[in-house]
C-alpha cells in the first residue's frame, strides 16, 4: 500500500521526521496597492483556476486581509493569516472534496433576506422627516415575525451605525437578534467615521453585491 501524505504541512515540525513529503504547488498574487473590492475580485479569479494549490493573496492594509480571508472560508478553503511589517499574507487552499464547498454554499443559501440602506434618511424631502421615519422603519423591523439576515450600509447609510447616530442602540438590538450589518468601508472611510463603527463589521462592494444577488428577497426602503 502506498503511503499519503497529508494536504497540509507544517514543515518546520520535528514530527516529520521520517515521513515522505509531497511538495505542494503555490501561487502567489501581489494585490497591494488595489482598491476595495479588486483583491476580493482576483483571489475569486485565482481560486476558479487552481486545483488542490496553495494560493497565497498579498495585501497591504487589515481591510483587506479581513475581507479576502472571509471570502475564502466562505467558498470551503483552509486559510491562515500572516503579518510581515505592514503587509497581509493571506494563505488559501481548497478542500480535497466538495463537502466543505457544499456546507459554504448551503449556509450561503440560508441568508435570504437582505436590507439595503444607501442613506442615513428615508425617502426624499424634508431632513428632520427623513430621519425620523428611518428610525422608525429600523425599530419596525425588530416588530417583524423574522428579522433579516443581512443589513447592508452604504453611502450615508454608514452613519446610522456610527458613535452619537440616535439609531444606534435599535441597530445594536438587531445585531443582538441575529441581524449581520455591514458598513461599506470605501463609504466609512469618505466620511471619516471607520473609527468610529458603533456596531456590525466593514464590508467591501463585492460581498455587498453578492448579497444582493443572492437574496431571495431584497428590501430598498
Amino acid at each position: 500500500m502506498t503511503e499519503q501524505s497529508p494536504s497540509w504541512y507544517d514543515y518546520s515540525s520535528d514530527a516529520l521526521q521520517g515521513v515522505a513529503v509531497k511538495e505542494e504547488k503555490m501561487t502567489q498574487i501581489d494585490c497591494r496597492g488595489m482598491a476595495c473590492p479588486q483583491p476580493v475580485v482576483t483571489t475569486k479569479q485565482a481560486l476558479e483556476g487552481l486545483d488542490r494549490e496553495e494560493l497565497t493573496i498579498i495585501v497591504d492594509n487589515p481591510s483587506s486581509s479581513e475581507n479576502v480571508e472571509r471570502f475564502a472560508r466562505s467558498q470551503g478553503c483552509s486559510v491562515r493569516v500572516e503579518q510581515e511589517g505592514q503587509d497581509f499574507y493571506v494563505h488559501m487552499q481548497k478542500p480535497e472534496g466538495k463537502g466543505e464547498e457544499k456546507a459554504a454554499a448551503e449556509e450561503r443559501k440560508t441568508k435570504k433576506t437582505v436590507v439595503y440602506i444607501n442613506s442615513d434618511l428615508l425617502g426624499g424631502g424634508d431632513e428632520a422627516l427623513g430621519s425620523f421615519l428611518m428610525k422608525a422603519f429600523l425599530k419596525t423591523l425588530l416588530d417583524l415575525g423574522k428579522v433579516p439576515d443581512r443589513l447592508i450600509l452604504i453611502n450615508s447609510g454608514v452613519r446610522l451605525a456610527s458613535e452619537g447616530s440616535q439609531a444606534l442602540d435599535t441597530l445594536r438590538t438587531l445585531s443582538q437578534k441575529g441581524v449581520e450589518i455591514v458598513s461599506c468601508g470605501t463609504c466609512l472611510d469618505f466620511y471619516k467615521l471607520r473609527d468610529k463603527m458603533g456596531v456590525g463589521r466593514i464590508s467591501n462592494m463585492f460581498e455587498i453585491l453578492q448579497s444582493m444577488t443572492e437574496a431571495d428577497c431584497l428590501i430598498r426602503p
